[in-house]
């Protein structure tokens, strides 16, 4: 019988893609999606010098929206890139790093005085926002839409709890945090992190690793890339 892998990805072709993936590395994936997408219904700035967009969800929800930005667009790593590029927007920028540090290392010689338009999440990091203000750019932010616990979120929690899980793939600092949410509304936390700890578990990105450790989940591998395809791959090979 195949090893179970959880994964934490929102209930839409994000959810399919890496049950897809995971199976096709011989584990059998267990999805509990621990987001899910409440829009506000803002648009972000059209006149600013950069756009920051930060997933692929505000990309479609700014293209939803009609969003015909001035000037360069800046996306935070491969997939934002291709839902921006998918619906008719041209990139300008991506950093090297997919994160908000890279983004601010990508911008640095060229936003001081400048107009930076970011367009994310309620729960985006203010790394990339202090630190585009740091280098002496006018910061704009606009909140595209909230993340949200689904009320079913859980499953996953009582399959660590019981011993049940090779695997856990965390995607961000906020499934961490819903993770052990839902683990204890289940009251299960202290057993679920027992059964994380005989688990491998990955990370994408140190912000996500630094989140887990602070909160008592012990993170075994953090992949070079920040992408879901890469975190499946390193905590499968540790398996």
């Amino acid at each position: 019988m195949a090893e179970t892998v959880a994964f934490f990805r929102p209930d839409d072709d994000r959810a399919a893609a890496a049950a897809a993936i995971l199976r096709a590395l011989g584990v059998e994936p267990l999805s509990d999606p621990m987001l899910a997408v409440e829009p506000t219904g803002a648009i972000p700035r059209e006149d600013a010098d950069y756009a920051v967009l930060t997933s692929r969800t505000g990309a479609e929800l700014a293209d939803e929206a009609g969003w015909a930005p001035d000037g360069s667009i800046v996306a935070i790593g491969s997939a934002t890139a291709e839902a921006l590029e998918a619906a008719g927007y041209a990139v300008d920028r991506l950093p090297g790093e997919f994160s908000s540090t890279g983004i601010v290392r990508e911008l640095e010689a060229d936003v001081r005085g400048a107009r930076v338009e970011v367009a994310r999440s309620d729960h985006g990091s203010p790394v990339l926002t202090d630190g585009l203000n740091d280098l002496g750019a006018y910061v704009h932010e606009s909140i595209l839409y909230r993340l949200v616990r689904p009320p079913e979120a859980g499953e996953s929690t009582l399959a660590a709890a019981n011993g049940e899980l090779a695997g856990a793939c965390f995607t961000s600092s906020l499934t961490v945090e819903h993770f052990l949410d839902a683990a204890a509304d289940r009251g299960v936390e202290r057993e679920a992190i027992a059964g994380l700890d005989d688990a491998v578990v990955g990370a994408i990105g140190e912000p996500t690793r630094e989140t887990a450790t602070e909160l008592g989940i012990e993170v075994d591998v953090v992949p070079d890339t920040a992408e879901f395809e890469a975190l499946a791959r390193a905590v499968v090979s540790r398996l």
